[in-house]
């Protein structure tokens, strides 16, 4: 399925398409393809394109890390744009799309999601918890606390902080297993920054932020 990051999801669902993919490669071959290839064409109208006004679909698989001497091809023009590529990027596949009146180009940035309907969870950002420290700021003892969270330090390491000695997992302190302050201060700073952290984890910054999701269930 894919999807303008505002749109109602269910406003979309009818028109999911149903044909796979493998990975990144895959979507760029397709959409390249997109004369020829029915998936691609239903996509391009999902996101308002008339197909009889496209000359022309170049699609590039944005890779992880990118060169300094590959900036250009990815419309990323100087060095802060750079830094927010590494700190910010969520779009896996750029798309070109030339349309034929005045060779007008226009640039889409997708976001490439596959979920798996038998799991009850799914990954959607993966980043250290300094990372998140350096995007959101908040202060060393939420950072600290995450990290017992997220497995980043072993809890039973630290036994003198905790407020219980034995825990659900062995490798990681569950929500419920910290003080109740720590509780109240995380969900407080995470209930008064929570556009833009939904904001950066869905869709990013910068010249690299995802206008579409594309996903496959």
């Amino acid at each position: 399925m894919i999807q303008k990051l505002k749109v109602n999801k269910t406003e979309l669902g009818s028109k999911t398409a149903k044909g796979g993919f493998a990975n990144e490669k895959a979507v760029c071959e397709k959409f390249e393809a997109w004369d020829r290839d029915i998936e691609a064409q239903e996509w391009l109208k999902i996101m308002g394109y008339d197909l009889k006004k496209i000359s022309s679909v170049k699609a590039i698989q944005i890779p992880v890390k990118i060169k300094k001497s590959e900036l250009s091809e990815f419309d990323i023009t100087d060095e802060i744009e750079y830094e927010n590529f590494i700190k910010f990027k969520k779009a896996d596949a750029q798309i070109k799309i030339t349309i034929k009146m005045g060779e007008i180009v226009k640039i889409e940035n997708i976001s490439l999601k596959k979920a798996n309907s038998n799991a009850d969870y799914n990954q959607i950002d993966k980043r250290s918890v300094d990372n998140y420290q350096e995007m959101w700021n908040f202060d060393d003892e939420i950072a600290l606390w995450l990290k017992f969270f997220t497995g980043e330090l072993n809890p039973n390491k630290y036994l003198n902080l905790m407020p219980v000695k034995k825990f659900k997992d062995a490798r990681r302190l569950f929500f419920n297993e910290m003080p109740e302050r720590i509780q109240n201060k995380i969900i407080e700073f995470f209930e008064q920054n929570r556009i833009v952290i939904v904001s950066d984890i869905l869709k990013g910054r910068g010249c690299l932020s995802t206008q579409w999701m594309l996903d496959k269930v």
